[in-house]
């Protein structure tokens, strides 16, 4: 009531959800359990939705699409369509709509993070569908989808730095527009780091490669190993700017972190990009029989560490300040970690390398700290203890902390640079810098494939609006009906993945495609909420862009 009548604080929020947690967790009674449940995952599935009753006494603001699962996903994919979709069996129609907003379908049904699952309102009846898992199903049966038709040419010329998947989204957009983009990427292979970031375990190469090979069915011209800078055998911005009409900078975080540790300049100190990278390019690491150490609590830290133990690694630590549950890693790649034999070393603060006479890694020092208090980001800080420091005997050490972007080059020619990237307006142009656009980790800093790809979605639409066009971006796909039915509480299926005894063995796909009837009973339990509810009363979809 006091978040209702404009009387609650931040604080409410907390007392109700803790409230809430501890009534879940010591009720006798099934309706105790039930509605104290039913409480907490509204509060923490629709945190937001609170803040802004506190803050501003009123519903969220952002209406303009209120199915939740399409206003968390970045670039706006229509889910409960190619559910629906899916569900009927008709996957190619499904890839078709997922292509409107997304033209990664395979590489985000492998690897996205998948956003839009927080606020799938069928939390409040048991647990998210499977949306990733369900976009899985439709590109493991659709076969071969080609790319829709192209609008006629415009004789737009426009160039796009960095073939990864902002750079090579927003060519896709810009070609169905009839534009012709020209792709100059540094590295011998596109994909950013979606290739060589994500170990093939995780995202096969030649899944990848259907995706790109779809977006470069459109026309787009490919320029590899084509730095842009000033050096021997280097484009320059102004050579680009002279011969385009306008130009995407969409380089990738492919420059790694230091730590800051003594002795990180030691033999057998490597950095995580620096692995991954190595292993994309086909090349590999001798950690057979080694003792490794992984500094760090990401999605990255967790791939080198599974590549690592199928590199032959005897021993794979992986060194984390926080708790386990704080790890910004998703859950699920956390436990497959250690089921394949990771460990994880949990709050123990790295202090510094130690090294033999040849300067090569002995060990890792790490200081043992005390779970502190909730910090901004919403996760316990790790605090002092007076515990001695412990030593981690290792051969290896990598360093997985995050990435940065190389930018000195776009700095001396003019583009602006602050805090470490490129500023460029929400809607990806650049200042002062008539023509230049930019979007992806060079101008938000390392982040999600699906963020980047938005940030090229976004960078289409306003380059065909600079270049004096207003192109639409549509499809022909006609969403089934909904259903009217029953939605009793049913568990979610989740998408298997090979024993752990043997894919720790080689580098080979981990999941297994999902079988018609787990696609049936999952794709069964979306709730159509583009159709009940709110949703129908702003048109279900936004079936153009």
């Amino acid at each position: 009531d006091q978040v209702l009548e404009g009387e609650a604080t931040m604080e409410t929020i907390d007392l109700i959800e803790k409230t809430a947690r501890v009534i879940a967790d010591t009720a006798d009674c099934a309706i105790g359990f039930s509605a104290a449940n039913m409480v907490l995952k509204g509060v923490t599935g629709f945190r937001d939705d609170y803040e802004e009753h506190v803050r501003y006494g009123k519903c969220l603001g952002s209406l303009e699409q209120p199915v939740p699962c399409v206003a968390l996903c970045p670039a706006g994919v229509d889910i409960p369509g190619y559910i629906a979709l899916v569900a009927e069996g008709r996957y190619q129609d499904a890839v078709r709509l997922i292509r409107k907003d997304n033209p990664f379908p395979t590489a985000c049904a492998l690897v996205c993070e998948h956003p839009c699952e927080a606020r799938c309102r069928r939390n409040m009846i048991d647990t998210s569908v499977n949306i990733r898992g369900m976009k899985l199903a439709a590109v493991d049966n659709a076969g071969h989808v080609p790319a829709p038709q192209k609008a006629e040419p415009t004789g737009k010329r426009v160039a796009i730095i960095g073939g990864g998947p902002s750079g090579l989204s927003a060519a896709y957009y810009l070609q169905l527009m009839g534009h012709q983009t020209t792709v100059y990427e540094m590295h011998k292979q596109l994909g950013g780091m979606l290739y060589y970031g994500i170990p093939s375990y995780r995202l096969p190469r030649e899944r990848l490669k259907e995706d790109i090979d779809t977006i470069l069915s459109t026309g787009v011209e490919v320029h590899l190993e084509s730095p842009v800078g000033d050096g021997e055998g280097c484009v320059s911005m102004t050579k680009l700017r002279e011969q385009y009409d306008a130009i995407y900078i969409s380089i990738g975080a492919h420059t790694d972190k230091k730590v800051g540790l003594e002795g990180e300049d030691a033999r057998g100190v490597i950095s995580a990009v620096e692995m991954l990278g190595e292993l994309a390019d086909g090349g590999t690491i001798d950690m057979k029989g080694k003792k490794v150490a992984v500094i760090g609590g990401g999605n990255v830290a967790m791939d080198v560490t599974r590549s690592a133990i199928r590199l032959g690694a005897e021993d794979v630590t992986v060194v984390y300040r926080r708790r386990q549950v704080d790890m910004t890693a998703l859950a699920e790649e956390v436990r497959s970690a250690i089921a394949e034999g990771a460990q994880i070393r949990e709050l123990h603060a790295p202090v510094r390398i130690e090294t033999n006479e040849n300067n090569e890694v002995t060990a890792l020092i790490a200081q043992p700290k005390l779970i502190g208090k909730v910090g901004r980001d919403g996760r316990p800080a790790p605090a002092d203890s007076s515990q001695p420091e412990v030593r981690i005997p290792c051969d290896i050490v990598v360093v997985a902390i995050g990435q940065g972007i190389e930018t000195h080059y776009f700095e001396d020619a003019g583009i602006p640079i602050k805090h470490g990237v490129i500023a460029a307006e929400n809607w990806s142009a650049v200042e002062n810098a008539p023509g230049v656009f930019a979007g992806g980790d060079c101008v938000t800093g390392p982040a999600t494939a699906i963020r980047a790809i938005a940030a090229g979605k976004v960078a289409a639409a306003n380059i065909d609006n600079y270049l004096g066009y207003n192109h639409i971006i549509s499809t022909d796909v006609e969403i089934p009906a909904p259903r009217i039915k029953d939605y009793p509480a049913c568990g979610r299926i989740n998408v298997k993945e090979r024993d752990a005894s043997e894919r720790k063995k080689d580098f080979d796909a981990v999941e297994c495609s999902l079988t018609q009837e787990e696609i049936c009973q999952e794709a069964g339990r979306c709730l159509r909420c583009d159709h009940f509810g709110f949703g129908i009363l702003k048109g279900g979809r936004e079936t153009k862009w």
